[in-house]
């Protein structure tokens, strides 16, 4: 699974590729300083005469050797902080855009807070990991053979306590680590549950203290997060096991040194200065495969991430358009549903959509009505491929849509959301979402149809108002007529109106539709209402009962043939009189 991630390192593959050369040069000139002070003791003190200048000359020596091993650390440490700072924004980035090709199909399998804790958490401990690989992981081996080596050199007889301590070491930290990973994935996904519970509460913050909700909503965030800290003790303490299995095997190594290194002393087969030197590269030794165990713990957390991040980046979007005709262009707003089935792949596996056929000129105003439930918006994320057809087909401007580039069959289509998005900025800022290159004329233009024009000038700021996070300084009723201001810039073929002016006045609600016969006649309209009022002028009304055309007509045709649409007409009609 690492290899996925390889294209993400490449723009810093220099700093990363630098750091072992610049460690296994930190790493010699540790390695002759014990070698000086040995000398020192055993040499220099000993001697009758020139000791001072013995003496100096190997510890300017030893500071020099120092002076360039925190040198070559230094930078090495600069660097890769470069390379894994640099690897973690292009790691987001990466998962980001992965994000942006999903369609709604994709994006139903992570949850939001899943797809947040994914790039923040996950990707900081890649990070983490990938910044202790390029150095502990080339410095502790490195270190490790190397003082190895040198205690070799410097009495056989007490380097093998190392072939006792070493596959101690290992089968100990491999049995911590086969345990802890599934732990430490089960952490994870209850870190996406508490993120999933927070989101949501600063989401519905509004609703919670309408309703008063304040103690349940504290009470669910409380389980959530004892689940967490429940879920990270039980993880951490098994690695935390390797603290104490290091250290013991640190100390009983220097224990049998001094035991046996002292009884070499004391026999005059080993000088005291080098006695002093091999406890120096046993630490060295030891220090190393701390490091490495180390490296191991966060190697099981970097794994799990690792599993998390390459799901999202291997998800494959369900809708692309590579094998389409990029000279395709949408020439009208003409839609065709040939025998359209749909059904969500996370659902209940039954038809949401079921033997669909309509066509519908160029032009025209359609109004869709049905219950709660009988897949009214599913209809029309069809037509700009926010979903794929099961079977059938369907057709804009009388081309399947799946032979069009995605951004040009989207551009040629408008959507007002029933969940009406506004984000952080001006007004104008959120207009030229439509069009980014559109005049102020085009935006004024736009607002007085949408009839949000004369509440934008009230403001003292205008056009130029900022605008909270989701818009939470306008009304429902404000923020629906922006958005549609926003889709009429798009200048569309087809404009499709999802309930979009559910928290807008009748009064309102008439000059809209107003101005969009008088200005935008030529565009195919589709409006998803629940009042009658709102589609009784359209040209055709469609009525959906559980995912099926029930029918197809005028108002009036209707009113007089079909049993759906006059109750529903009848009970809002008697909700006027009263």
């Amino acid at each position: 699974q690492m290899r996925k991630l390889f294209p993400y390192m490449k723009k810093y593959w220099l700093q990363a590729a630098l750091c072992p050369i610049l460690l296994i040069g930190e790493v010699l000139m540790e390695l002759n300083i014990p070698l000086l002070m040995a000398d020192i003791v055993d040499i220099g003190l000993k001697m009758e005469t020139g000791a001072i200048e013995y003496i100096c000359q190997k510890g300017g020596m030893m500071i020099l050797f120092a002076g360039l091993s925190l040198l070559c650390g230094a930078l090495c440490a600069k660097l890769a902080a470069t390379a894994s700072m640099g690897f973690g924004a292009e790691l987001r980035r990466g998962i980001f855009d992965a994000i942006q090709s999903f369609s709604f199909t994709n994006i139903d399998k992570f949850s939001t807070a899943s797809l947040v804790t994914r790039m923040t958490k996950d990707v900081a401990t890649v990070q983490m990991g990938y910044m202790m690989a390029i150095r502990t992981l080339f410095r502790a081996p490195t270190m490790l053979v190397s003082a190895v080596i040198m205690t070799l050199r410097l009495n056989k007889r007490l380097s093998v306590m190392f072939l006792i301590a070493i596959p101690i070491l290992a089968i100990s930290l491999g049995l911590i680590s086969s345990k802890a990973m599934p732990r430490f994935k089960s952490m994870l996904k209850k870190f996406d549950k508490f993120n999933a519970s927070i989101q949501e509460n600063l989401i519905s913050i509004r609703v919670v203290k309408a309703y008063v909700r304040a103690r349940h909503e504290k009470e669910k965030f409380q389980l959530s997060n004892d689940e967490l800290r429940d879920a990270s003790i039980f993880a951490e303490k098994l690695i935390i096991l390797n603290q104490p299995i290091m250290q013991m095997l640190v100390y009983l190594c220097i224990l049998a040194t001094l035991w046996f290194g002292g009884h070499f002393v004391a026999q005059g087969t080993m000088g005291t200065g080098e006695l002093m030197s091999f406890i120096s590269y046993i630490n060295q030794v030891l220090m190393s495969l701390m490091m490495i165990s180390m490296v191991l713990v966060m190697f099981v957390m970097f794994k799990a991430s690792i599993t998390r991040i390459v799901e999202v980046l291997e998800e494959k979007p369900d809708i692309s358009d590579e094998d389409c005709d990029e000279n395709l262009e949408v020439k009208d707003g003409s839609i065709v549903f040939k025998d359209v089935n749909f059904k969500y792949q996370t659902g209940t596996g039954r038809d949401v959509l079921s033997e669909i056929n309509i066509e519908i000129k160029s032009g025209e105003t359609i109004g869709i009505i049905g219950s709660t439930g009988s897949a009214k918006t599913t209809l029309v994320q069809l037509i700009p491929r926010l979903y794929d057809v099961n079977s059938g087909c369907v057709e804009v401007g009388g081309i399947d849509v799946r032979k069009y580039k995605l951004d040009k069959l989207r551009d040629s289509v408008a959507m007002v959301l029933q969940k009406n998005v506004l984000f952080t900025g001006t007004i104008k800022d959120n207009l030229r979402w439509g069009n980014e290159n559109a005049s102020d004329e085009e935006i004024i233009e736009a607002a007085q149809a949408a009839q949000a024009h004369d509440f934008i000038s009230a403001f003292p700021d205008g056009y130029e108002t900022e605008l909270g996070q989701g818009g939470v300084n306008v009304s429902g009723g404000q923020k629906q007529r922006l958005c549609i201001a926003r889709a009429l810039l798009k200048n569309p073929k087809i404009l499709i109106l999802d309930d979009s002016t559910s928290a807008v006045d009748t009064a309102t609600d008439a000059k809209i539709r107003e101005a969009f016969s008088k200005n935008f006649g030529n565009v195919t309209t589709i409006i998803i209402a629940q009042r009658i009022s709102s589609v009784e002028e359209a040209d055709r009304i469609i009525v959906l009962d559980d995912g099926k055309v029930n029918a197809i007509g005028t108002h009036d045709e209707l009113l007089e043939s079909n049993d759906i649409y006059k109750e529903v007409y009848m009970s809002q009609l008697e909700g006027r009189v009263s």
